[in-house]
């Protein structure tokens, strides 16, 4: 039977028409600020929360144990686990960010742009989307947004599961659409029109430009992770996807599992340039890295997983207003700054980063990650309030525990392929949205990177969205390290016994 649901944000309401037995996840796809789900819609993240009201089928164990009776009695429910029985009303938080990293908008040696009137470059990442438009005179205007593939799962191998399961339309829908938002944000704001963008550079990791191309990735869901095409090429817009034509760039990947993503952060440091020893590592969902020493390239992934994205974490959420981005130790309590000011409404990654040094530094975390001084417990897990209603629970510090050690060890290991101690890397090039608002000394303190490459760090924030728009201004470094790229040494840490020997000696806070 069909009924309708109207979907309140802000002071913007919509009716939508949808089916009884329909998930309200399902009736809300392709709405701007529909919620993320982490766990790609299972029921166990307990992220995809609305209010909602009118006919709807009676919350099952699972969602009642997630987000408990009293919230369900204020009207909140699992978006992924609520089914509408009849017409029904949904209350959404605006998404919007105040925290994606843009790239720098840097000149280049040579002005060969790849667009006759305007051009835009794009930098799919995992979680966000972010968008440079230019003209000839230069940057224009920039714009960020969420992923909307997130209602498709967290991490890249929960979207290729999604893709192999028949979705693969609607992940490039969602994807496509995304870009085209933003696109459309930035030419209203120069009075033009979408398809007088006649040119784009869209980076993103191997995973990333299947999605948008519509490729099988097959390939990608089992060992060996043997990517059956690594791009570098130009497609038309209508291609992929998008509703109006256009010359499209997809950088080159390097495996499947380092992708362009890497290619256009490498151009932006200029690492391969320089007779330095140079290593670069952009956090995020995926850790991917590069090391250059004496003229070769090494590279390898690891699968941080989106703890430090605010995913999967009790109180976690994305870099918008009254989010918790700073948090130091002020006595014996905790002092915490949220972006924009706003009370708080959960932690971001750069928050949780310094949660955790902070517990650390006043004992209320062991070596071992153990909460030995809880405040509270959550569902009977122990948990460190921060402010408010904001807590890290015990689960919480594990998940980071694994991330960080992740990124720790695979660090360790290309130094180890390359023969390298760590007091020979000359500049520790730290890239990515995550990477842009960190505090270094507290990404340390728990063992984020070693300690040792604090005094060599460049944070050169989304080094990937500005090796794009280099690209973009300048045809000639399309290709530029495409040689390199192909002979470089992809490093499988999954076969690599002394990345598991890091990992494992990394779980622990030193």
């Amino acid at each position: 039977m069909i009924c309708k649901i109207n979907v309140t944000t802000g002071d913007q309401t919509q009716i939508l028409s949808c089916e009884t037995g329909q998930t309200i996840s399902d009736a809300l796809q392709g709405v701007a600020d529909a919620p993320a789900q982490p766990c790609g819609g299972r029921g166990t993240c307990g992220k995809c929360r609305v209010v909602a009201a009118g006919a709807l089928e009676p919350p099952d164990d699972r969602e009642i144990n997630l987000i408990g009776d009293a919230a369900i009695e204020r009207g909140v429910r699992l978006a992924c686990r609520a089914r509408i029985a009849g017409d029904c009303s949904v209350t959404l938080q605006r998404q919007g960010l105040a925290q994606i990293a843009t790239g720098d908008a840097r000149t280049t040696e040579h002005f060969d742009p790849g667009f006759l009137k305007y051009g835009a470059a794009v930098d799919i990442g995992t979680t966000t989307l972010a968008v440079q438009l230019y003209n000839k005179k230069g940057l224009l205007g920039e714009a960020g947004a969420k992923n909307p593939q997130e209602v498709f799962g967290a991490d890249v191998m929960s979207r290729i599961g999604v893709a192999l399961s028949g979705k693969a339309q609607q992940l490039q829908r969602a994807l496509v659409g995304g870009i085209e938002t933003l696109l459309d944000e930035l030419a209203d704001s120069q009075g033009i029109k979408r398809n007088e963008i006649d040119a784009m550079v869209l980076t993103g990791n191997t995973s990333m430009l299947y999605f948008l191309t519509g490729r099988n990735p097959e390939a990608l869901s089992h060992a060996p992770f043997q990517a059956d095409f690594l791009f570098g090429e130009e497609i038309d817009a209508r291609q992929a996807g998008f509703s109006f034509s256009s010359a499209c760039f997809l950088p080159t990947c390097t495996s499947a599992f380092v992708g362009a993503d890497i290619t256009t952060a490498v151009l932006a440091s200029g690492m391969l340039d320089q007779d330095k020893t140079a290593l670069l590592v952009d956090i995020g969902t995926n850790g991917e890295m590069a090391l250059w020493h004496n003229g070769r390239l090494f590279c390898c992934a690891t699968a941080a997983g989106p703890a430090f994205e605010g995913a999967e974490i009790a109180c976690g959420c994305a870099g918008v207003g009254g989010a918790i981005d700073k948090v130091w130790v002020e006595g014996e309590k905790l002092g915490v700054h949220t972006i924009l000011d706003g009370a708080p409404i959960g932690i971001c990654g750069s928050g949780i980063i310094d949660a955790i040094a902070a517990l650390l530094l006043s004992g209320r975390v062991d070596e071992t990650g153990r909460l030995v001084q809880p405040d509270m417990t959550v569902n009977d897990v122990p948990a460190a309030q921060l402010a408010g209603e904001i807590y890290l629970t015990q689960k919480d510090i594990r998940s980071v525990q694994l991330a960080k050690s992740a990124i720790c060890a695979g660090i360790l290991t290309l130094l180890h392929l390359a023969q390298l101690r760590l007091e020979q890397i000359d500049v520790f090039y730290l890239a990515g949205g995550f990477g842009a608002y960190i505090d270094l000394e507290s990404a340390a303190a728990i063992g984020l990177f070693p300690s040792g490459l604090i005094g060599v760090a460049q944070v050169i924030g989304n080094a990937a969205l500005t090796g794009s728009a280099m690209m973009l201004l300048d045809r000639s470094l399309r290709h530029k390290y495409d040689y390199l790229l192909r002979d470089a040494t992809v490093l499988d840490l999954s076969r690599e016994p002394y990345f598991m020997e890091k990992y494992v000696d990394g779980m622990a806070f030193e």
